[in-house]
């Protein structure tokens, strides 16, 4: 396999961003706060043009960007859709962003769009599917491709392997890059009841290119613990742990806060995002 590497205008530091949220984008583009990076959404830059992209072009021009996906379902029954992948690339070819994400997940089935991101059964076939379209979008894209481990409310019966080791051997089969999302590790530790801290130390930490935190929503009065993916809520104090352990295996990485409903003041995502930096810096300080 040929060697894909992360190629830029901008590469992303391995400081704190945020994600570039509507109500938000006014404000960046009168004040440009000093955050080190922007994350956008792929498919809601699907359009040819419009206001959206004019504000990202200006923005694009100062900021480096990475762009996640949430429709390539790459562990869909369905052939992968070459329309969606034909317009991530025309994406990817306008902006260069220094990084380019989906989830392992599948969330169409027949044509239909299921408007979740729904896990998948952890099979050796499950996962020589999920390899073949992960190399087919680096084939189309022409460069390295991340991949993000998603949260999940139930485990299928039939399943040959954890998901610490599908979402492992997927990254070393496909030769990808992983997007490891520490809310997600911690959120399916409490549902599943597995040891997170192990999760992460199976994880393959030289691919490891960009990280997630958000935060989620507890359910109570039930008779199992029940953690909500919401990316609702500020970083939860337990995930916020659980990233100072990934920081120590894999070193300092570009880090995203995600925020995507009740979207605050921005004020508070970048107080959100000055804390993981202090993070980065502390790991910085631990390796000098």
């Amino acid at each position: 396999m040929s060697c894909l590497l992360p190629h830029a205008q901008h590469p992303i530091p391995a400081a704190a961003g945020i994600g570039l949220r509507a109500p938000h984008i006014a404000r960046v583009l009168q004040e440009r706060p000093r955050v080190p990076w922007f994350e956008v959404h792929s498919e809601n830059y699907f359009a040819a043009g419009g206001p959206m992209h004019a504000a990202l072009e200006r923005i694009r021009a100062d900021y480096p960007l990475s762009l996640h996906g949430v429709g390539l379902s790459l562990g869909s029954a369905d052939a992968l859709d070459v329309a969606h992948l034909g317009r991530l690339r025309q994406l990817v070819d306008r902006y260069q962003p220094a990084l380019v994400s989906d989830h392992i997940c599948w969330g169409a089935i027949g044509g239909i769009h299921l408007n979740d991101l729904l896990p998948l059964p952890y099979t050796w076939e499950a996962l020589d599917l999920v390899v073949s379209r992960v190399q087919q979008v680096q084939d189309a894209l022409g460069r390295e491709f991340l991949v993000e481990n998603v949260s999940s409310y139930l485990n299928f019966r039939h399943a040959d392997m954890p998901e610490s080791a599908f979402v492992a051997e997927l990254v070393r089969r496909s030769g990808c890059g992983l997007l490891l999302d520490v809310n997600n590790v911690y959120v399916n530790s409490v549902n599943h009841g597995f040891d997170p801290g192990e999760y992460l130390r199976a994880m393959p930490h030289a691919s490891v290119r960009e990280i997630h935190l958000a935060g989620f929503l507890r359910k109570d009065r039930l008779p199992v613990p029940l953690l909500i993916d919401s990316h609702s809520r500020p970083v939860a104090d337990e995930v916020w742990a659980l990233y100072r352990e990934a920081l120590e295996l894999c070193g300092p990485q570009p880090t995203l806060i995600e925020w995507d409903q009740d979207i605050p003041e921005l004020e508070v995502l970048l107080a959100e995002a000055a804390r993981a930096e202090e993070e980065l810096h502390a790991c910085r300080t631990a390796i000098a």
